[in-house]
């Protein structure tokens, strides 16, 4: 029997966090077969077609998400790639179920809370991102290995072709690219490591948009593993190579071979949460996902009846500040710290945490579960330090099927720490936790520990109608402001009568802390900007954000896909295979 996923939320919010979880959670029997085709969007169109590929062979979408994403650590290495990790949910449609596979990257054993700390002070963040401590155990791989396992259709060795050809035979650098590396030499070493300097600035003079590069290192990288599984990667010269560059000058850091053959991908549950006649299931930590049932409902509480769109924005910019608040200073790796996660999103707490927030000059603090629902208090928790970079990609796919991948995947930087190692760069994730580090005040949730994945903006989401049918996959890149942004295309579609592109058009509002910071650049930015500091917020206009949203809506008719303009990436789709 399937079980509604409201009820699958109460069910879990009962069993306690801090127990054994279910790898998947069952989504509502759908009422309807799977008539839509396929469609894929992603944030580049070389990734896109690896993923039509897969698609129109009649693979999975875990084999068009692996495809489009080797790929994409090929064509888009300032976001993501195969030094780096990311998560991914997954819905299997014939089993009516969702999992959560989590290949975020992990600190090595000899990390230690104070490694980016000097003379009782934080290190300079650019010297942090770009040293060898910030490199964590990449997880891509294994990601992959482990959904491939589970769901794929198609030989594993088929879903790295498309990647493997274009390295080969060369692909065409993009503006993004090239624009990110121009912007980047000044302050990174990009442009001096061993192996980057080489690829990225031939001859000195950073890729320019247009070049046509090849990538011979990479392909061989991915023939080995498309041959030999992980262990290609996990184990021999490739491990060799990513511990090399990782340990090497300046601030070498602690990554080690038996860091590397011990990495494990993992699936952890998924939660899923009601708002109105719609379920939202997400990501639980150490992803950000828990937002996107948060922020709808403290949304719900704050928009008064028959609200203006500036009302809508207001109480959306207040949902924000209350959810950001409570995710700063709770959330960080579920097996290092107790996240209370089924307190924050009991419905309870929602409503009484709506109505917690003060004027908006003051600062929205963290609330307190326990003290709302009654139990356990938990232990005292640090102020939250954490500054996530606006790197990483994401992308949503739906097969012939009816089942889907939203994932999100990262380096964390623009070109992680710039470090090389057979034919890609390594990530920073280990300036993901928080680096500053008190030895007499509690430790923050996020605080750097040996062997823990740190806390992750990401939020993979997808959203099912009141039928049970598959009706949203979202999410989008960005760092801290991604909650913001993939929220942002849930409310927009669901309660401000956009389409899924104007959604994704839609001007971006991110309000973390103290500022409200709003998009200018698109319309109608300046307007909300001028009605939300009238409002007594700290106003902060940018011309553009660094969302990268993709979303595909289920419709009567057929799939609804969008690409955000402010990338590169666009929609593909097709019939039933």
């Amino acid at each position: 029997m399937r079980r509604s996923l409201s009820l699958l939320l109460c069910l879990w919010l009962l069993a306690g966090c801090g127990q054994a979880q279910p790898d998947a959670v069952s989504a509502p029997e759908a009422t309807a077969p799977w008539a839509h085709g396929w469609m894929a969007t992603v944030a580049n169109p070389d990734a896109t077609a690896a993923a039509a590929e897969m698609l129109a062979q009649g693979g999975h979408a875990v084999d068009a998400a692996i495809a489009a994403h080797a790929v994409l650590g090929l064509v888009e290495p300032e976001s993501s790639g195969l030094g780096g990790g990311g998560f991914m949910l997954v819905f299997d449609a014939k089993a009516q179920d969702l999992a959560f596979l989590d290949g975020r990257e992990q600190a090595p054993a000899g990390a230690r809370i104070d490694m980016f700390m000097e003379n009782e002070a934080p290190m300079n963040y650019v010297q942090a991102w770009q040293s060898g401590r910030a490199v964590g155990v990449p997880g891509a791989v294994a990601l992959y290995k482990l959904a491939h396992d589970r769901y794929g259709k198609l030989p594993w060795a088929t879903v790295f072709g498309p990647a493997i050809r274009l390295a080969e035979d060369g692909f065409t650098v993009t503006a993004k690219m090239a624009g990110t590396l121009e912007r980047l030499a000044p302050i990174a070493r990009i442009d001096e490591n061993p192996g980057a300097a080489e690829y990225f600035f031939p001859g000195g003079q950073p890729l320019a948009a247009g070049a046509t590069v090849r990538n011979p290192a990479y392909a061989e990288t991915l023939k080995r593993v498309a041959a030999e599984g992980p262990s290609a990667f996990y184990t021999g010269p490739i491990a060799e190579a990513i511990v090399a560059s990782a340990q090497a000058a300046p601030l070498g850091g602690t990554l080690t071979l038996e860091d590397m053959a011990n990495y494990e991908a993992i699936a952890r549950p998924v939660v899923c949460g009601p708002w109105r006649s719609l379920s939202i299931c997400t990501a639980t930590p150490p992803s950000s996902g828990a937002m996107q049932i948060m922020i709808p409902n403290l949304y719900d509480h704050r928009v008064p009846e028959g609200a203006t769109q500036a009302q809508r924005i207001r109480a959306f910019v207040e949902a924000q500040r209350l959810a950001y608040a409570d995710r700063d200073h709770y959330f960080g790796d579920p097996d290092r710290v107790a996240v209370p996660l089924e307190g924050l999103l009991n419905p309870a707490y929602l409503e009484h945490r709506a109505q917690t927030l003060g004027a908006p000059a003051e600062t929205a603090t963290h609330g307190d579960p326990a003290a709302v629902l009654g139990g356990e208090a938990l232990s005292a928790l640090g102020p939250d330090t954490t500054l996530e970079l606006a790197g990483t990609t994401h992308f949503s796919i739906v097969d012939a099927e009816g089942n889907a991948v939203s994932s999100t995947m990262t380096v964390e930087g623009p070109f992680g720490s710039s470090r090389w190692a057979a034919g890609f760069v390594l990530n920073n994730e280990m300036t993901d936790f928080a680096r500053v580090y008190a030895p007499e005040a509690p430790e923050p949730a996020n605080a750097v520990r040996p062997g823990a994945r740190p806390r992750s903006s990401m939020s993979p989401t997808m959203v099912f109608d009141e039928a049970g049918g598959l009706l949203m996959v979202t999410g989008s890149p960005g760092g801290n402001s991604i909650p913001a942004y993939t929220a942002k295309t849930i409310l927009g579609i669901q309660d401000w009568g956009l389409t899924v592109q104007e959604a994704v058009n839609f001007p971006n509002i991110i309000a973390r802390g103290d500022a409200v910071r709003v998009e200018t650049g698109m319309a109608p930015g300046a307007e909300l900007a001028v009605s939300l500091e009238a409002e007594g917020f700290n106003v902060q206009a940018r011309e553009g954000e660094n969302s990268g949203l993709h979303v595909i809506v289920v419709t009567e008719t057929g799939l609804e896909g969008a690409a955000d303009p402010r990338r590169e990436g666009n929609v593909l789709s097709g019939p039933t295979p």
